[in-house]
Order: C-alpha cells, then structure tokens, then sequence
C-alpha cells in the first residue's frame, strides 16, 4: 500500500489510536480502523453492527498498561453497552440513590441554635441544652409513635392484614402512650422563659414521673408481641407490606419492631438525661435539692419496670418449654422468675441448640415450629438445677469432647469461645460443651453462670435464702441491656 492511499485512509477517529506506545501498524489495525469509518458513516438506526465492533475497540484498547488509555477504553466500553443493553438501567438506580439519601434520623438542633443571643456560662450553656435535649426527645417520640399508628396500625387493620386480636397483642398499649408524652411535652414547653431558657425543672420531673408505670403494662407485654411478629412476618402479605413500609422514606430504614420498642428506648434514657442535668446544675440553682429525688424516683420506675418485664419474659419462655419425657421437668424450672441470659449456642457436633439460663436450672433446647408456625422450644437432654451445675471455660485452640469440635466445624483449627457444663447429682452425669458466638457472648455466659450457681448454692442455704437479691449485678440485668430483637437478651434477675 502506497503511503499516500494509507494517508487518506486516515480519519480523526484512527489518529485516537495511534497515541499507544509501542504499537505497530499492522493490517489488523487498519481492518480496525476501516470498519469502525464505515460504522459512522452509516444510519444510526442500524444498531447490530456497531454492538459487534465493540468488543474489537475493547480488545484493542484493554491490554494497555497505560492508565489514561486504560480509563478511555473502558469509558467507551461502557458508553456502548449503556447505549444498547443497558437502557432500563437508571430508574432502579434513582430509585436506590433516593431511599439511600434518606437521613436515617432526624437532623439535630441544639439549644444554642434556637437563640440569638444569651450571656450564660458554659456551665449553664451546658445544662439548657440537654433540657432542650430532652424536651426535642419528647416531641420525636410523639411524632413516632403518631406514625406507628397512622401508618402500620391502621392500613394493616383496614386491609385485613392482620386481624384485631393480633394487631392488639403486637402494639399492646401503645396508643395509650402517646396523651402521655404530650402531657409531659407541655409541662416542658411551659418552663421556657422568654429568653427561651428554663429555670427549675426538678418539681415538674417529680410530678410527672409516676405516670410511667403506664410502661409496666406495655413493656411486659413485648416478648410475647415480638414473637407474634416474628410470626405473621412469615406470611406474604405481611412481610410485603412490612417490606414497603420500611422501604419508604417516612420509616428511615426502621423496622416496625425498631418503632414498637422506642418507647422502651426512652424510657431508659431518662436517668441518663437527669444526670446530665445534675451535672451541669449550680451548686446555689433550685434544682440542686430536687433532682436528686428526681433521679431516684425515675431509677426505681425503671427497676420496676425491668423486673416486671423479666418475669413476663420467664413465664412467656417457660409456656413456650416442649418436653420429651416427664423427668425433664425440673420442679427448679416451674419455680425460676427471671432469666439471667438466652440465646444461642453451638454443642460438639456443630448443632446450634438455643439454651436458656433461668433462675433455678440451665435447659438446653431446639427451636422446633408447632402445627401454627409458632416457635416451640423442644427440651434437649436433662436439664441442669443450678444448685448442681458445674462450669469450665475452655481454652482458645482445645476443642471439647476431645476434638469434637474440630470435626464439626471444616476448616476450624483452632476452635474458639467454647466453655463446659456439667452436672452431678440426683441423675447420672451429664456434661455439655458449648461454643458461643464470639469473646463477648462467651464472657457474657460465663459471668451469668457463675452468679447463678452461686446465688442458687446461696439460696440451697438456711440461713442464706434472704440473700439471693442481696447482690445483683447491675450490668447484667439493666434494662438498657434488654433487647428483644437480638439473639442474645439480658433480663432482670432481682427478686421481689
């Protein structure tokens, strides 16, 4: 070929590709380039063979190390097959990049934002923003609890998702709740002067307070609700429209269990709150003698509140016990009245078992599903009083039952977070290795198992049956810790 026929062959497009180092003109590249003219010469409703040309523009361009070329051959590569194969691509897209700009909460205001202008110390700054903290909690609750019931209770009722009955058992008293933060919302309100900052909020705190034990009914009544919404989420209709719900902007990517279990959530927030007030309160300010009963007042409706909530969780779990044989039921299971810790737990064969730890007796179970769909918890081996129970951590890297658990779990050599239970007494020996989920769920079953079978060895004592309650630990029983979604939950073990 003459180089004045190869010269006119040229076009702007093949000069893009001559910009590759090291790269010889051979007969493919002209074969390339000839084709690709012809490409744009003809109508741009004939579609196929541009489509069939591209994988050659790719092959040619995506062996170059070069990394400008590398980004212009595959933006070509994308601009062609969005022109093509990809066009119902960007309504999903929108659809996801608006649900995810979505603020998860709401965007917060501080105090010193609602004025313009103030001559207070940073100690007094201090102390009106968490008031104003706690009366902005207030409203959020309100308008939550609002959105529960005009979303989620209403439409399911009406297009009879659920029925009445069931609708009831799962939002229990919650409309009930609502007149009741109003109320306390206003009291708030009316404390700000007209520089918008509060003076003495203790009296109003302790008149307020008792209406709380509103939170007994509503909060035992939650084990049972969840279960039943764990269950009717099973159903289609159910977990379609539970699925939209929680896909729409209005529920920030919560749940309706996330939204039922806010009341609980604030509930334990007030003592942190009066805290936080004491704190930053002048030791000359009026509510230096008056939060401290405050205080006091909202930590005992909260102990209240707990031990009344882990006794309901008891009952609901020990109604929920299936028993093989009549020798598993331990009279020390009808009389426990709280759990220390559930949740679950693997054994030497790699068998997840989900094992309760009650007042009186460890019961190893297996979650089997009734005729309904419900969950039933069926009895695994013996149980275990604890007044009987043996337990050993297991070092990081031995498998228990002599290398079981290195046979159960493929890959694992080194076995972790496991510890043994074992149990003599009125029946044969019986032991059990169990590994938990991680360090922390590990530490967490040890440090129960232990007071337990202290304050069930206490309690086997004449002079000592006065003294279980004597020593509870607050960690483990705080109403903070309780969470009904997880698999793990921690309950209040003080007795009455």
């Amino acid at each position: 070929m003459q180089p004045e026929d190869k010269k006119r062959k040229q076009d702007p497009g093949h000069e893009n590709f001559r910009i590759i180092e090291g790269e010889e003109d051979t007969d493919d590249n002209e074969e390339v380039t000839s084709d690709q003219t012809k490409d744009s010469e003809e109508p741009s409703t004939k579609r196929v063979k541009p489509v069939v040309k591209s994988n050659s523009l790719t092959g040619v361009i995506t062996p170059v190390k070069t990394p400008a070329l590398k980004r212009l051959g595959q933006s070509i590569s994308r601009s062609i097959s969005f022109r093509t194969e990809a066009r119902p691509l960007p309504a999903p897209i929108r659809t996801r990049q608006k649900a995810s700009s979505f603020p998860r909460r709401r965007n917060s205001q501080c105090w010193s934002d609602t004025v313009e202008s103030h001559d207070l110390t940073a100690k007094e700054i201090k102390r009106q923003e968490v008031i104003y903290e706690l009366t902005q909690g207030e409203r959020q609750l309100i308008e939550d609890l609002s959105l529960v019931k005009k979303v989620y209770y209403e439409p399911m009722l009406k297009l009879d998702i659920m029925t009445e009955s069931e609708l009831g058992k799962i939002f229990g008293t919650l409309d009930s709740l609502i007149p009741l933060h109003e109320d306390f919302l206003a009291r708030l309100q009316k404390l700000r002067g007209s520089e918008k900052t509060v003076g003495e909020v203790g009296p109003t705190l302790i008149k307020w307070f008792p209406c709380l034990d509103a939170y007994v009914t509503y909060c035992c009544n939650q084990v049972e609700a969840k279960a039943l919404l764990d269950q009717k989420k099973q159903e289609k209709r159910v977990e379609q429209f539970l699925r939209l719900c929680q896909e729409s902007s209005f529920s920030r990517k919560l749940d309706l269990w996330n939204f039922l279990d806010l009341p609980r959530s604030r509930l334990v927030k007030y003592p942190l709150l009066l805290r936080e007030i004491q704190k930053s309160t002048p030791a000359d300010h009026p509510d230096e003698d008056t939060l401290p009963d405050a205080l006091e007042l909202i930590q005992s409706i909260v102990s209240e509140v707990n031990s009344k909530t882990g006794e309901a969780e008891c009952q609901f779990y020990r109604r929920g016990l299936s028993y093989l044989e009549e020798s598993q039921r331990l009279q020390e299971i009808q009389l426990s009245r709280f759990l220390y810790l559930h949740g679950e737990l693997k054994n030497n064969k790699g068998q997840k078992l989900h094992v309760f730890l009650f007042e009186l007796a460890l019961v190893l179970t297996r979650p089997v599903e009734d005729r309904d769909g419900a969950v039933v918890f069926q009895v695994y081996r013996q149980p275990f009083p604890n007044a009987q129970l043996h337990m050993e951590e297991i070092p990081d890297g031995e498998g228990g039952g002599g290398g079981a658990f290195r046979g159960a779990f493929t890959g694992n050599d080194k076995v972790r977070n496991c510890f043994r239970v074992s149990s003599r007494g009125r029946s044969k020996a019986q032991s059990h290795s169990l590994q938990a989920n991680d360090s922390f769920n590990k530490q967490q079953w040890i440090t129960c198992l232990r007071q337990a079978m202290v304050q069930s060895r206490d309690r086997s004592a004449p002079t000592s049956k006065s003294q279980l309650s004597s020593y509870p630990d607050p960690a483990l029983y705080h109403m903070a810790d309780l969470s009904l979604s997880s698999d793990t939950e921690m309950t209040d073990h003080s007795s009455q």
